[in-house]
Formats: structure tokens, sequence, C-alpha cells
């Protein structure tokens, strides 16, 4: 299967940046929309942004004003650039995406495997 390769995580002090990157890691038919979730301890996976293919952008109330997703379509990756990041930031962050690896593939959903983003007071 195809599998989705996140970058970009670390520890961080709050009050600063990290970029995400996200791709599949071989080549694929056609990719629609992407986008990110998180997930802290005991709590619920959640929608932190997404962006469709023509770029229409959607963002929880938590990071609008601080997070931007953007994506390369000619590198079919998707990126979450996160700046005044804060302790309440810090999860597990996951890429998701509607794709087809193959043109005479239905349209499936992939998720990758998580890149930790920590954020010390």
């Amino acid at each position: 299967q195809v599998q989705l390769v996140e970058s970009g995580g670390g520890l961080v002090q709050a009050g600063g940046s990290l970029r995400l990157s996200c791709a599949p890691d071989r080549i694929i038919f056609s990719i629609n929309a992407m986008g990110w979730y998180r997930q802290a301890p005991g709590k619920q996976r959640e929608l932190v942004a997404s962006i469709t293919k023509d770029s229409s952008t959607n963002y929880a109330d938590s990071v609008k004003g601080r997070f931007t997703i953007s994506r390369d379509n000619a590198k079919i990756t998707v990126y979450l650039q996160m700046n005044n990041l804060q302790p309440e930031d810090t999860a597990v962050y996951y890429c998701n995406a509607d794709l087809r690896p193959r043109g005479w593939d239905p349209a499936s959903n992939y998720w990758g495997q998580g890149t930790q983003v920590t954020v010390s007071s």
C-alpha cells in the first residue's frame, strides 16, 4: 500500500516555528484533498487543517492565524507551517490524503505514521 511520510516534527520553545511536510512514498496517479490531524495523549484525533486540490483551505479555530497549510502539486507534497507554537499544540501530527495510487484504482484515504511536535513553555 501507499504510505504517507511526514517529517519536520521536533522540540521547540513556545513562540517558535516548525514546518511539517508530507508526501507519498512512491509515485501515484493523483491526489485530491490533503490535511493534517493531531492527537495528544488521552484526547481524540482532531483536524488541524485541510486543503483541496484547488487550494481551498480550512483550519481549526485553535490554530487560525498561526498555522498555514499549503501544497505543491508538482511534488505531490503538503506542508504545514506552524508559527507561534504553544504548549497546547503538543501532539503527534498525522498527514491524511485522498489519493488514487493508479488511474484504475478508486480514490482512497491514507494516513501517515505521525510526527511528534513538542512545545515547551
